[in-house]
């Protein structure tokens, strides 16, 4: 793909401000009135487009948001320094002024300014000059995979075999074990998977490794700032010390168990000293914090008090609720770190019972509350060996 010369200076600057006003949140039609620009033009700006000129070249417009920008070292020029590079520039700042603002060395700024200006010469542009870098930074080289076709066949042929990238890893190790640089981690495996261009594999691997997906599920950066926490959580950290070692009753852990593409649910609470297991039926499905909220009233209302000591959920936002539950109920509520499904021990491993009743991918809509009850029952009537194979339901009516 070619890149082209940017669009005359004006358009250029209504671009850059375009761009700058929807990084602030501005939307995109009052980002558009506030530029001077059609409603048509501010979308294209925004999601990107390719077009090809009257002399055939292809010229490229990269979008101004929803790109996923790629994590390079601090020692190069960030596209909101050279923003400040910009600023200070066009009110009169010097190199050596522009560099101290920026902890920078002069010669960057200088040798930033002399790159990365427009074509022949013209004035310093900070998101041209981003995309000028950025087209410069080198591309990676050829893979090991690639170069090497004994590897590449050694690598297909397991892949054939259905064996994981981590086990062919380890082979590797194991068959050539004087040429380390035929070592491959499980992850540049993955990558050659996933991206055949990479690592010259067939198309068609993705279908043999366990999950079956035929792209990579994407992660968050661990720094990510994690959207929809909900408020005013009191973590599991400050759960009484008696509901940790199992002494005292009333103390519950809650999830739900969710049916075919999430579009039902069933609520599952268990108490953590009996083992005993409430099942709340979500009418239609629906597993909203209003529907949750609802459930949990109706379930907890006809315990007596002692045995409404706590209840402990992940951070799912069924809970968002969680404090009216609370004020109701007269029972905190606690939640547990993020990912941390081992905090609810309990829980888990009754979900895992209750996949024998309720399969994944089938519609849990199905079933009504009489089912649910009669499977609740089922469980709480059946002897446990972590109770000395006594039954949760008798261990709870002990406690009254």
């Amino acid at each position: 793909m070619v890149c082209g010369r940017p669009g005359p200076a004006p358009q250029t600057e209504k671009r850059e401000w375009f761009a700058r006003l929807i990084a602030q949140g501005v939307s995109n039609s009052q980002a558009c009135r506030i530029v001077g620009v059609n409603r048509k033009t501010g979308k294209r700006w925004r999601h990107g487009r390719t077009i090809t000129s009257s002399n055939g070249k292809r010229l490229h417009y990269p979008p101004v948001i929803n790109v996923r920008k790629r994590e390079i070292s601090p020692r190069y020029l960030s596209e909101d320094e050279r923003v400040r590079i910009a600023d200070l520039r066009r009110v009169g700042h010097g190199v050596r002024e522009i560099a101290q603002e920026l902890g920078r060395s002069p010669s960057t700024i200088s040798r930033e300014l002399r790159r990365n200006r427009d074509q022949g010469g013209g004035s310093y542009r900070p998101f041209t000059a981003q995309r000028m870098a950025v087209e410069r930074r080198a591309r990676p080289g050829r893979g090991k995979l690639i170069r090497d076709p004994q590897l590449r066949g050694f690598v297909a042929e397991r892949l054939g075999k259905r064996w994981s990238p981590e086990q062919i890893a380890q082979a590797m190790r194991v068959q050539f074990p004087d040429q380390p640089e035929r070592h491959l981690a499980a992850e540049t495996i993955y990558q050659a998977v996933y991206r055949p261009e990479l690592g010259g594999l067939g198309r068609k691997l993705p279908k043999v490794l366990r999950t079956g997906r035929p792209r990579r599920r994407p992660r968050r950066h661990p720094e990510a700032r994690r959207r929809g926490v909900l408020p005013e959580m009191t973590m599991i950290d400050q759960r009484p010390a008696e509901a940790t070692d199992r002494g005292v009753h009333g103390h519950w852990e809650g999830d739900l168990i969710t049916g075919a593409c999430n579009r039902s649910a069933i609520g599952t609470v268990v108490e953590r000293c009996s083992r005993f297991t409430i099942l709340l039926h979500l009418p239609g499905g629906r597993h909203t914090a209003d529907a949750v909220r609802d459930a949990l009233i109706v379930a907890f209302s006809g315990l007596p008090a002692h045995l409404r000591r706590s209840l402990t959920w992940d951070q799912g936002s069924e809970m968002a609720l969680h404090g009216e539950i609370a004020r109701a109920l007269g029972m905190p509520v606690f939640f547990c770190d993020k990912a941390s499904p081992w905090q609810r021990p309990t829980n888990e491993n009754t979900n895992g019972l209750l996949r024998q009743y309720f399969p994944k991918s089938t519609d849990l809509r199905l079933h009504d509350a009489q089912r649910l009850a009669a499977v609740a029952a089922e469980l709480n009537t059946r002897p446990r060996k972590t109770l000395g194979w006594d039954t949760p339901a008798a261990r709870l009516a002990l406690c009254g």
